[in-house]
């Protein structure tokens, strides 16, 4: 696999050409421009690392108020989606048993996320794909007062979707193949 400069740049591509580009987040610019975002690559290898990372992340969040949200980024790991689901219900139930409920979400991206009920060739899916599986650890606190401030939230992913499939999925694909071969410099 590719080194972890590399992964992150990679990453920072799809933030920025996909999803800050395409309005998917409305939130993302900000926190990009003050680069108040954490790149974590994992090298975890199974599920038992994989909830280690998210716990390390977690306790790194409390002790740096100055980092607004975490990409938990998994290279090497959870690249079939069944176990990237597998990953999103047990690092849900760890959120709860360490007592981070109300405190952060997970928001979750894959390179072959499908939405439940949709086509897996649907363009609506890449609203959620990423370049590598990624949990994306949010402060609660903040997305409520991003949510509360934004004119119309509850529409963001139904805008999304229309956007996703209007641009069609081979136009989405070469978008998200591209973050993995471009360099920027951001």
């Amino acid at each position: 696999m590719n080194n972890q400069a590399e992964i992150t740049q990679h990453t920072k591509n799809w933030l920025k050409d996909i999803i800050i580009k395409l309005n998917f987040c409305p939130f993302a610019n900000r926190e990009f421009i003050k680069n108040s975002i954490r790149y974590s690559v994992s090298q975890s290898a199974d599920l038992e690392s994989g909830l280690y990372a998210l716990a390390t992340e977690l306790n790194h969040l409390d002790q740096h108020p100055e980092t607004e949200t975490t990409l938990l980024i998994f290279p090497d790991c959870f690249t079939v989606f069944d176990d990237f689901l597998e990953l999103i219900d047990y690092a849900n139930q760890l959120l709860r048993e360490l007592g981070y409920v109300s405190i952060y979400q997970l928001a979750h991206f894959h390179p072959d996320y499908c939405f439940e009920g949709v086509q897996a060739s649907d363009a609506s899916n890449y609203t959620n794909r990423s370049p590598y599986p990624v949990l994306h650890i949010i402060r609660e606190e903040s997305l409520q007062k991003a949510i509360e401030s934004h004119p119309d939230a509850g529409s963001i992913p139904d805008i999304n979707i229309i956007l996703a499939r209007k641009m069609g999925s081979a136009k989405m694909q070469l978008l998200l193949d591209q973050c993995k071969h471009t360099i920027q410099g951001i």
